[in-house]
């Protein structure tokens, strides 16, 4: 299995107590949905290996408390805390064809309303809550915003990401590529 053919789930935060249990992070928006999940795989120096669950405790706030067959001591368990969770894009639920998951979006062109064709999708970000869409404009790294305002919907036929800016976004990043540095007084 390789990371082509798997999607990120979530990460292995901390160990949980002594007996070998460890304490994930699911990074998606249905944590609810992975409750009977048999097995996933952790990334270990750069290779995806299976991992069959004994226990799956879900938690509050996208955790859960998780036993692995064979991970039976917390030394065992440490050595797994900070690696990546993934499953096979096989076990996705098919979404209907406006719908997408965000590995689906990369490469697709970023169409908005008013200015037509921006850019082509680098990567999706996570961050504090906030998933943010990166696209290539004009040089620079712009950020957009997943929000249903915003992003509204992806057309895979065409490949394209078909968006409704807010005023002023693309200009924040443009800006920030211009040389605002005082000249020098000697």
């Amino acid at each position: 299995m390789t990371q082509d053919n798997c999607y990120l789930l979530g990460y292995i935060v901390r160990t949980h107590g002594t007996s070998g249990n460890v304490v994930i992070f699911l990074d998606v928006d249905y944590p609810e949905d992975y409750e009977d999940l048999d097995a996933v795989y952790v990334e270990i120096k750069g290779e995806l290996v299976p991992y069959f669950i004994q226990n799956f405790n879900l938690q509050k706030q996208g955790n859960a408390i998780v036993s692995f067959e064979d991970v039976n001591t917390i030394e065992k368990a440490q050595a797994l805390v900070g690696t990546s969770l993934y499953l096979s894009l096989d076990e996705l639920e098919e979404l209907d064809n406006e719908e997408f998951y965000y590995h689906e979006i990369k490469g697709f062109t970023v169409v908005d309303e008013n200015k037509g064709e921006l850019g082509i999708v680098r990567e999706v970000y996570s961050l504090n809550g906030q998933d943010l869409i990166a696209m290539d404009y004009q040089g620079s790294e712009v950020l957009i915003p997943t929000a249903e305002d915003i992003v509204l919907r992806a057309d895979k036929a065409k490949q394209q990401l078909l968006v409704n800016l807010p005023e002023g976004l693309l200009e924040v990043y443009l800006d920030n590529n211009s040389d605002n540095t005082p000249d020098d007084a000697d």
